[in-house]
């Protein structure tokens, strides 16, 4: 049975396709039109997930949406009439969408899938939104049994539930309700401090460790009533997002010293802190919600998603002081998650199909799961654009690359099947040696033209994990966040006194490129089975430097999509200060290509993000 699942029309569009229970691929649809978070429907991640399932134009059996729009009309025209006559501009902005475009959500559907070759009539179900993304934290788990916990900025009206997953159902028993979001709140923050909401929440979560809690005693006493069971209770009269344009007003301003912060001007202190603030109060509300969960339900083991649950600082702590033996965490936590979660409903919950969990790992197959190009794709991509490369045999490819990353190159990586989900795993990213104490600076300011205090993550063997930090098990998802191991690191006791300049530059470990200044580490640990050509890779950098941990990022620049094709990977190659390009094979060697040219300037498109 060939199940389509698809998230659209809000952002991060995606599809997936379920066979008999089994993932058979998936993917953004940012990917492929190169537009970051992408909300329009996903034709090209649909047609290219009927391809690599080899699903004909009668062979879809069922096609399932994340969400259930009308309830989120409902909602919508609920919450307006509720702050009435306030709102009426963001009221009169949002109601042509919905009247045109959004209350037709399922002739849109049927229509966009006809165009993507789907024969008509194929039966359409609507999951509620945290049903997608409950069943995509659980289904995929390693787990028979399991709490699942989802928390985001809102779907229909649910912002969180608690739940628990046995074999192939899913119960959801209790929620938060809009408008009472941590994922709103977090974003409030992210808007104020000047980052782009549903996008710079990343950043803030990076800029945290420069900061102090200041502000977390204001928070709880101003904006937000925490129970001992995690839920909790916003202060509205602080925020705009109910009748206004903005996520925070004048009330919040004045509640922490002055407007928020233009995006692109210069941080300070306070943005500093109240990322700290936020972060930690973040931390403490996960931590109470899974600690009333695991006494709900007695579970030894939690599933997460949601948008939050990509809080990999979070997600660390929880795993190190909350009441659970093991947490696991979908890849794709996000909405673009929910389409693989809405199939999977479909295969479980409608059809009651039974669930078969790994034999210890998960079902998401490392999250590679996008388009794959074969080295005779790539070798006549290269002849017909005259661009040179040196095909390396098997046997040299990974000590070869291993080589150039031991002399300080930046190398890109394109090899194996895209990622699905927020993060590069080995597949779509650039990669440079962890010991660097330049390298941080260099791929921020020279490669990525992003913000210079957002760290990297390190790519670490499965096996070496417990030598470089405080990590006694694998993260395979880059949503762990673990101390550097405290015989590695330097400077300590210093660093407090430093600004924050002087901070980034500090060398705070042997591996200071992915050391942030908390002397932590967002990891990433990697096996054969999963990906053997990176954990090769690795492998032959450990027996040349001793040292089996990399630095690994997405291949993108700031703003861009990560990249999809080998003629993504090549423009992002010659727009950047890359030094050795990888596709498949083949090698290409900055220095040895034709000058680039391109009308315009693609920074406009991308790096302001």
């Amino acid at each position: 049975m060939n199940i389509l699942g698809i998230s659209a029309y809000y952002h991060d569009s995606a599809a997936a396709l379920v066979r008999d229970g089994r993932i058979i691929a998936a993917a953004q649809e940012e990917r492929f039109t190169r537009r970051k978070h992408d909300h329009a429907f996903p034709a090209n991640a649909v047609r290219y997930c009927l391809a690599e399932g080899g699903v004909g134009r009668g062979d879809l059996d069922a096609v399932a949406f994340y969400d259930k729009p009308i309830t989120k009309f409902a909602r919508i025209l609920e919450t307006y009439l509720g702050v009435a006559p306030r709102g009426l501009r963001s009221f009169m902005m949002a109601l042509p969408v919905w009247m045109k475009h959004k209350l037709w959500i399922p002739l849109e559907i049927e229509k966009s899938l006809e165009e993507c070759g789907v024969d008509p009539g194929v039966p359409l179900y609507f999951p509620e939104h945290h049903e997608s993304h409950a069943a995509s934290a659980f289904f995929p788990s390693p787990y028979r049994s399991a709490a699942v916990l989802t928390v985001d900025g809102v779907g229909e009206w649910a912002t969180s539930t608690l739940g628990r997953g046995r074999d192939n159902s899913v119960e959801l028993f209790k929620q938060l309700r809009f408008p009472h979001s941590l994922g709103l709140l977090y974003s409030a923050f992210t808007y104020f401090t000047g980052f782009k909401v549903n996008s710079g929440e990343y950043k803030l979560m990076g800029l945290a460790p420069y900061g102090e809690p200041r502000y977390r005693d204001v928070i709880f006493d101003k904006l937000v009533d925490l129970r001992e069971d995690g839920s909790f209770r916003l202060n509205l009269e602080y925020f705009g997002y109910l009748d206004g344009l903005t996520m925070t007003n004048d009330r919040f301003a004045e509640l922490f010293g002055g407007p928020p912060r233009k995006p692109e001007s210069e941080l300070t202190q306070r943005e500093m802190d109240l990322a700290r603030s936020i972060q930690v109060v973040t931390e403490e509300i996960i931590l109470r919600m899974a600690r009333h969960l695991q006494r709900e339900t007695g579970e030894k083991y939690l599933c997460m998603a949601g948008g939050v649950a990509l809080n990999c600082v979070a997600n660390g702590r929880l795993l190190r002081e909350g009441p659970f033996d093991d947490i696991w965490i979908q890849p794709a936590a996000g909405d673009a998650g929910g389409a693989l979660g809405a199939a999977l409903v479909v295969w479980h919950h409608v059809n009651g199909k039974p669930r078969e969990p790994g034999d210890g790992g998960d079902a998401m197959q490392g999250s590679l799961l996008g388009p794959e190009f074969t080295d005779d794709e790539i070798e006549e991509y290269l002849a017909a654009c005259g661009y040179p490369a040196r095909r390396l045999p098997p046997e040299e490819w990974a000590d070869t690359i291993a080589a150039l990353l031991e002399d300080e190159k930046v190398v890109g990586l394109f090899q194996g099947r895209m990622e699905f989900g927020p993060r590069a795993l080995g597949c779509r990213s650039i990669i440079g040696d962890a010991r660097s104490p330049r390298m941080q600076s260099t791929m921020n300011l020279k490669i990525k033209y992003r913000e210079s205090f957002r760290p990297f993550a390190p790519s670490c063997l499965v096996e070496r994990v417990s030598e470089y930090f405080e990590l006694d098990r694998p993260s395979p998802y880059m949503l762990l966040v673990a101390p550097v191991k405290r015989e590695r690191c330097r400077g300590m006791e210093q660093a407090a006194a430093l600004d924050i300049r002087e901070r980034i530059h500090q060398v705070r470990s042997d591996i200071p490129a992915v050391t942030h200044v908390d002397y932590s580490a967002r990891v990433q640990t990697v096996d054969r089975e999963t990906n053997p050509r990176y954990y090769d890779l690795i492998k032959a950098f450990e027996r040349r430097t001793g040292y089996g941990v990399i630095i690994n990022t997405s291949f993108n620049v700031r703003g861009e999509p990560i990249v999809c094709t080998p003629e993504d990977a090549y423009k992002c190659f010659m727009r950047t200060e890359m030094d050795y390009l990888v596709l498949g094979s083949f090698l290409l060697d900055k220095r040895r290509q034709p000058a680039w040219e391109e009308e315009g300037d693609w920074r406009k498109d991308y790096v302001l993000d």
